[in-house]
């Protein structure tokens, strides 16, 4: 379920709206769950997730010289934290397409900040948390850690493209063992709004999508991707 941290950044309007980029294997077992996968922090790509920069390690450090303990939960803490990565912007990303999609065989949901937090009730195990991701130089600026979440919420200016909004719960407190993450429950009808197609895929493809979606029984709008529209000369 969805709880508010009056801690944590997010865009005051609730009708921002947010994408998800997935391949059509991804998004058939959202469907078919009804679960939504979200990764454990230390299995993406950049290393640093879940890490602080220099300056805020540094300070841990000395509070640790005393306290070894300290650090050690730090470092065990990214692997009980899942999140689930979503990108803000009014319209579809030609980069988030190239980035989060290998093939023309790729589809975008399409969003909001208020759609999510609703769609997060239908979960009842575990709580989330909704945080816009701020975008730091690590080798200089300062992340906070009065709050658990904050290294989780902070990411290197490199991959500040991403523009990205993280669904993320914290599972230090629950016996259960994280492998690549964990699926919730959300509901499926409220979090999607809209489905885009690949603006390089073929119309066979987007009718598979619209049968597929159709027999699973839901009835998203569907559009093929804007970015592939006809020039006007």
């Amino acid at each position: 379920m969805y709880v508010n941290n009056p801690n944590i950044k997010l865009p005051e309007d609730p009708n921002t709206v947010v994408w998800k980029y997935l391949d059509l294997s991804k998004f058939l077992d959202l469907l078919l769950s009804r679960k939504l996968f979200m990764s454990r922090s230390d299995k993406f790509e950049d290393q640093y997730e879940g890490t602080f920069s220099e300056p805020t390690f540094e300070e841990i450090k000395k509070l640790s010289e005393n306290n070894p303990e300290f650090l050690a939960y730090y470092k065990s803490h990214r692997e009980k934290v899942v999140v689930s990565s979503w990108h803000i912007n009014e319209y579809e990303s030609f980069a988030m397409w190239q980035i989060f999609t290998q093939n023309s065989e790729g589809l975008a949901i399409q969003s909001t900040i208020g759609r999510l937090q609703k769609a997060l009730e239908a979960e009842k195990d575990f709580n989330q948390f909704i945080g816009e991701v701020n975008y730091i130089d690590y080798k200089k600026e300062y992340i906070p850690f009065d709050d658990m979440f904050f290294p989780f919420l902070f990411k290197r200016k490199s991959f500040q493209y991403e523009g990205e909004v993280r669904i993320i719960a914290d599972l230090s407190d629950k016996d259960i063992k994280i492998n690549d993450g964990l699926k919730i429950d959300v509901d499926i009808n409220q979090m999607i709004e809209k489905i885009y197609i690949h603006p390089k895929s073929e119309n066979w493809y987007k009718k598979l999508v619209i049968e597929l979606v159709d027999k699973l029984g839901f009835d998203f709008e569907i559009e093929k991707s804007d970015l592939e529209s006809d020039i006007l000369i």
